[in-house]
């Protein structure tokens, strides 16, 4: 088997962080119960569920079997051994929506070059979430008793790609039209290219249930927000 520079570098990486979170958990485990913490709020991504432009994913959806959801899975499996007297949140984050950096600043110059169209095949779902809403969410893990488990945070209304570049053009004034080469968006977001160009489907099943007010659910005003 064959491994390049990248495929070394990728996997020292992995390695890095999770050795940083079985670190954090055998902190957490060995403190004196007065100072111990209560709760435990693990940060992963959707790419747990893999890719598909046919699927739904919930929290009950089984991992996928890619590169990305082996990393999430060793994440969470470690996230998982703390004391079991600490309540443990483990958040699937999307694809986070922002002024300051993230996907979104990184799309948006290659989105202006090639005049606005759309992302690979633009059928493909984009599971996004505004920043603000994902600064709220894991506000509210950390400090709501009620908030357990797998929460995925996206929002309720994930997009075809098109649908986002659509409005994305709207919003930046300009046109849709010309295709955006797969290997211009591979090239900026590297590994995260995959969900973006293959694309999931994720609902946030259990943040709805929980309660927790969404203040973008529509990307459309996502956008304009970020963008205005």
């Amino acid at each position: 088997m064959h491994f390049n520079a990248a495929d070394k570098e990728g996997n020292q990486a992995k390695q890095d962080s999770s050795d940083l979170k079985a670190k954090v958990a055998e902190l957490i485990n060995s403190a004196p119960d007065d100072i111990r913490p209560k709760v435990f709020v693990s940060a992963t991504a959707v790419g747990y569920y893999g890719t598909s432009e046919t699927q739904v994913f919930d929290e009950q959806s089984p991992s996928g079997k890619d590169y990305l959801a082996e990393v999430c899975r060793e994440w969470e499996s470690t996230a998982l051994k703390v004391n079991g007297d600490v309540r443990v949140a483990l958040i699937r984050i999307g694809v986070v929506l922002g002024k300051d950096g993230g996907a979104l600043v990184k799309m948006i110059p290659i989105f202006n070059l090639f005049a606005g169209g759309p992302l690979g095949s633009g059928k493909q779902w984009f599971s996004w979430i505004h920043l603000e809403d994902i600064v709220n969410l894991i506000y509210e893990a950390l400090s709501n008793p009620s908030y357990k488990g797998v929460i995925n945070g996206t929002a309720p209304n994930p997009v075809r790609l098109a649908e986002l570049c659509d409005q994305l053009g709207n919003v930046l004034g300009r046109p849709s039209w010309l295709p955006v080469p797969d290997f211009a968006l591979k090239a900026v977001l590297g590994e995260g290219a995959t969900v973006v160009l293959e694309g999931q489907r994720v609902l946030p099943i259990q943040a709805k249930k929980l309660g927790f007010p969404f203040k973008y659910p529509y990307v459309k005003d996502a956008l304009q927000a970020i963008l205005s």
